[in-house]
């Protein structure tokens, strides 16, 4: 995706391309063959779920052609994670390649070892909390029960980042607010919560036995399988 003058231009493909994603179970099959992709383009050519989709599809709000709600449905459907993984960028992990990124992003550390240790940030222990005691939460209600409306902690959606970045946190689904009639309006809010909670902790913690950073020479060796002509300047600002 790039702005010209202000406007956002898709760098996808044609709708008669045969190749392109179709639909949502194009797209987790997509991530599931892939490992994990970015949804937007960047520095790596082709690695991403923009460039595969027909660029005319997006921001249309239909369920069953865009993109845009596929991501939505995807997270939901609980096969794949969804979340701010690559640069502080939504993208996807497979179920089969997230054990490898957590175990990197982590450290090795769940994140009550990382408190243990001394490691954890106060901003990222006070919205980790919640989770102890919440299986998922809107943004907003994290926002709020996390300490950070007016007046009180800064920074909370750079927090966030953080903590899908270090997998912690992941995106379970997008919901529409409902009024004291039960109604829904506005436009849909992330809703959070720990890998955990999809995947189980065993898939998570699978890759624990191995150094953080075997994992990450995995990472990186699947990306370049996958797309050789991507440097490393730009593989380290994404993973």
């Amino acid at each position: 995706m790039i702005t010209d003058n202000g406007e956002w231009i898709m760098l996808g493909t044609t709708l008669r391309d045969p190749n392109r994603l179709r639909n949502v179970d194009d797209l987790v099959s997509f991530v599931e063959k892939v490992g994990f992709v970015p949804l937007f383009s960047n520095n790596i050519e082709d690695f991403s779920v923009e460039e595969h989709c027909a660029a005319k599809s997006w921001w249309t709000g239909n369920a069953a052609t865009d993109p845009w709600e596929w991501r939505a449905a995807a997270a939901a459907g609980g096969r794949v994670a969804y979340g701010k993984f690559f640069g502080g960028k939504a993208g996807f992990i497979s179920a089969e390649w997230l054990p490898y990124f957590a175990n990197y992003r982590r450290d090795g550390y769940d994140f009550d070892s990382l408190c243990d240790e001394g490691r954890a940030g106060r901003r990222e222990a006070k919205i980790m909390e919640l989770f102890d005691s919440h299986e998922e939460l809107f943004s907003f209600e994290a926002k709020e029960l996390g300490g950070f409306g007016k007046g009180g902690e800064k920074n909370f959606q750079g927090i966030m980042t953080q903590l899908q970045m270090k997998t912690y946190l992941v995106v379970r689904d997008f919901r529409y607010r409902r009024n004291k009639r039960g109604e829904e309006y506005g436009m849909s809010v992330a809703v959070y919560t720990t890998p955990e909670r999809i995947f189980g902790y065993d898939t998570i913690s699978a890759a624990y036995s191995e150094e953080p950073a075997d994992s990450r020479e995995r990472i990186v060796a699947r990306l370049m399988e996958l797309y050789p002509h991507a440097s490393e300047k730009n593989i380290n600002k994404l993973i």
